[in-house]
């Protein structure tokens, strides 16, 4: 009966797979499986075209592969910022580094004044979907690589539009993440014009990067810091059976069906590693509380301001599953009940912080020491700096209040202490040297 089958087509798509085919033909035994294999196998053919090979079908599934957000490398980057970047003065290059998204593969990454992308190997076309301008980096992380044996480190960069609350909204760009491990790098690795002040600041990966993405954000004229994780403000209790005496920053948790590890920073909680990563900010968290709380695990629900459809009351719950119950004293005391995000009751304040930064963000289109109208008072304050000070002083008074009312009890710490930002250390010892365009690197090819 296997004589029925399209032995043409089968062996064209299966031909790197003589096994199946070897069941397929031992499996046709009547014409309604026959007809349905010669169906599968016209659809297949059809969709990938005549293979020549196994190998390049293989090369095929790759070249094509969307991102897990739903968008393909090309909607990422368009073909004008990737121009933008080529054409560009490459200021730092460095050489043989991971990248984890949105691809998956070994890549160098180069530093100029406006972006940082990922290209090949002995090429000098960036890679699309792997161009971020530096303007547009809203938060930045370096965080530990959990269940290694081996110390390692993953760089996460969120542009804008690459991180999205709310579940009818997916992101429309992917994040930048990549692994460094504690070495030093190795020699050669590093090139371009700015590879000699580079050099005082390569003794690890860390230093490294830290530096060189600390001023080209700088330069760029954007404020955002990197942002790690500390042990000292929280750590999970579970054991690492990997590293046991390194306390771990993490916290396992599922986010659907997709596991994963909770980070919980001073700016707000991550998930990762998998794609799509997740940045949940504090200052969009109305509330935090937990289900399914059982004898091993319980479930954490975080109450997420959306924003849908202009309304800024909006919210959205967003649930991680399966953490594990060592864990709940210390989300709970040393994060939750630290910034407060067990109830509403300071969700506006949080909010009202955060325009305030939005608003001294705008404030840099105007030039220094203009009001809205381009006029400063008497004090050489603009109206902007004047409702902002004002405003700072409101909320000043209104969490002296709530002090006042609140009590710590065994924690012996005053509320906010914990939401101080961090100075990063490695960018603070690294020399005052900056990412400097060379005037003759344009001239020489």
């Amino acid at each position: 009966m296997a004589s029925g089958l399209d032995t043409q087509k089968l062996d064209a798509v299966f031909k790197s797979r003589p096994d199946i085919l070897k069941d397929i033909h031992k499996a046709a035994d009547t014409p309604l499986q026959v007809q349905l294999f010669n169906k599968i196998a016209s659809f297949v053919y059809e969709q990938i075209g005549e293979p020549r090979s196994g190998s390049s079908l293989k090369r095929r599934r790759v070249d094509i592969e969307p991102s897990q957000n739903g968008n393909t490398p090309t909607t990422t980057a368009s073909a004008a910022t990737i121009e933008d970047a080529a054409s560009e003065n490459i200021l730092l290059e460095i050489k043989d580094i991971s990248v984890s998204i949105p691809q998956r593969k070994k890549f160098e990454l180069c530093f100029t004044p406006k972006h940082i992308y990922a290209r090949a190997p002995n090429t000098t076309a960036p890679i699309p979907g792997i161009v971020y301008a530096w303007k547009e980096i809203e938060y930045a992380f370096y965080l530990p690589v959990p269940e290694k044996a081996q110390v390692q480190h993953n760089y996460v960069l969120f542009p804008r539009n690459s991180n999205s609350l709310s579940k009818s909204g997916a992101p429309t760009e992917d994040p930048l993440m990549f692994t460094i491990s504690a070495n030093a790098p190795k020699p050669g690795s590093i090139g371009g014009p700015n590879a000699g002040a580079a050099s005082a600041v390569s003794d690890s990966y860390s230093t490294l990067f830290h530096w060189a993405i600390g001023k080209c954000l700088q330069a760029a004229g954007n404020n955002v810091q990197i942002v790690t994780a500390d042990s000292a403000k929280f750590h999970s209790k579970v054991r690492q059976p990997h590293r046991p005496k390194e306390p771990a920053v993490h916290v396992k948790a599922f986010r659907g069906s997709k596991d994963g590890y909770l980070f919980f920073l001073e700016n707000g909680i991550l998930w990762g590693f998998k794609k799509p990563l997740l940045f949940i900010p504090l200052d969009k968290i109305a509330a935090i509380s937990y289900t399914s709380v059982l004898q091993r695990t319980f479930n954490m629900v975080v109450e997420v301001f959306t924003g849908e459809d202009g309304d800024d009351e909006a919210t959205e719950e967003i649930e991680f599953a399966m953490l594990d119950q060592e864990d709940y004293g210390g989300i709970n005391e040393s994060y939750v009940t630290r910034h407060r995000l067990q109830d509403r009751s300071m969700a506006d304040q949080r909010k009202a912080k955060r325009e305030l930064a939005e608003n001294a963000k705008g404030k840099k289109g105007a030039e220094d020491g203009e009001d809205a109208n381009g006029h400063a008072d008497e004090n050489g304050m603009t109206e902007l700096e004047r409702a902002q000070i004002e405003a700072e002083q409101q909320l000043q008074d209104d969490e002296d209040e709530d002090e006042e009312d609140y009590d710590p009890g065994s924690e012996g710490e005053s509320e906010g202490s914990g939401t101080s930002s961090e100075d990063d250390d490695d960018d603070d010892d690294a020399p005052g040297d900056e990412m400097e365009e060379d005037d003759d690197s344009g001239e020489e090819d």
